[in-house]
């Protein structure tokens, strides 16, 4: 039975996997389902959202950054 259950959280785990490429505004939209890119920027001049950085003048973010912002929302969430 634990064994299944460890299947279950494995699959689980990889359907929720972030890409391997730095996100664009457009990405967090797409995966957050957010009304507008306009949101993106909106936390990021409130410095409320994930952590992100200018390749020229396109905005990117780092998966892992976006993982450690998702999980810091949710560990607020459970306090």
């Amino acid at each position: 039975m634990a064994s299944r259950r460890l299947a279950v959280a494995e699959v689980a785990a990889e359907s929720r996997a972030l890409p391997s490429r730095y996100l664009t505004p457009d990405d967090l939209v797409a995966m957050f389902d957010l009304p507008s890119v306009e949101t993106v920027y909106q936390w990021r001049r409130k410095r409320t959202g994930p952590r992100g950085f200018r390749v020229g003048r396109h905005l990117r973010f780092d998966p892992v950054d976006v993982r450690a912002w998702v999980e810091s929302l949710r560990e607020e969430a459970a306090a």
